[in-house]
């Protein structure tokens, strides 16, 4: 028997144990497979290891989505994080390459996958407040949100989850350096049966204005980072 013979529940299966690149490639070689590649079905679980596989087209978004994950441990995050107003124009132009993947592609996620349970990122640099927010607003189903070393967010994304996140159960924001004490308060006395973490945050420098020439200051972040 060929592949091709079996029902679609098989080739389901069958496609459970590739990963994204190679769902994709077997996909290309008939019109079965290519059907079954597009069921959405097979796409309730997406792991991302860098921005730059968002933009690949080896993967479907659905309502079908449950979970999501992002995880970026590339030195590159490490220019992600540096206050903009300290890079260095070559930190600028690598991170204007993906600066918006992560936001945009969080944006696609809250207007396709209204069913999300969980989502964790980690080292997304760029990742702002109002993307987190909007997923919490649409995706009211979801039950975890872990976010560790996204150095943009703040305490709006803290006061969100007190208001949308009804649903949450786990929700960690570990070294995020422009979380504040106060923002950690907040979430522990409006959500007090939450799991809840925020390991470092409030201990980091946070970003600094515009000022080069508190160049002690510059330093000091550059080290820690």
């Amino acid at each position: 028997m060929q592949i091709t013979e079996l029902n679609r529940e098989c080739l389901l299966h069958i496609f459970s144990f590739l990963d994204k690149e190679d769902r994709k490639s077997l996909s290309r070689t008939c019109q079965v497979l290519c059907e079954a590649f597009r069921d959405p079905a097979l796409w309730s679980l997406l792991c991302f290891s860098s921005p730059s596989e968002l933009k690949k087209d080896n993967f479907l978004l659905s309502p079908t989505l449950r979970s999501l994950s992002i995880c970026w441990h590339s030195s590159r995050v490490k220019v992600c994080n540096i206050e903009d107003w300290l890079k260095s124009s070559f930190q600028r132009d690598i991170c204007s390459r993906h600066q918006n993947l992560v936001n945009n592609f969080l944006n696609e996620i809250s207007n396709r996958c209204p069913n999300l349970l969980s989502v964790i990122l980690s080292g997304c640099g760029h990742l702002t407040d109002d993307f987190i927010i909007q997923i919490l607003q649409r995706c009211s189903h979801l039950k975890t949100l872990k976010l560790e070393n996204c150095a943009r967010l703040t305490d709006k994304t803290l006061e969100a989850v007190t208001i949308y996140g009804s649903s949450l159960a786990t929700f960690h924001v570990d070294f995020c350096r422009n979380i504040t004490q106060e923002g950690i308060n907040l979430v522990r006395r409006k959500r007090h049966s939450l799991s809840f973490s925020a390991e470092r945050s409030a201990e980091m420098i946070p970003d600094q204005p515009d000022k080069r020439g508190d160049l002690g200051q510059g330093v000091k972040k550059r080290f820690q980072w």
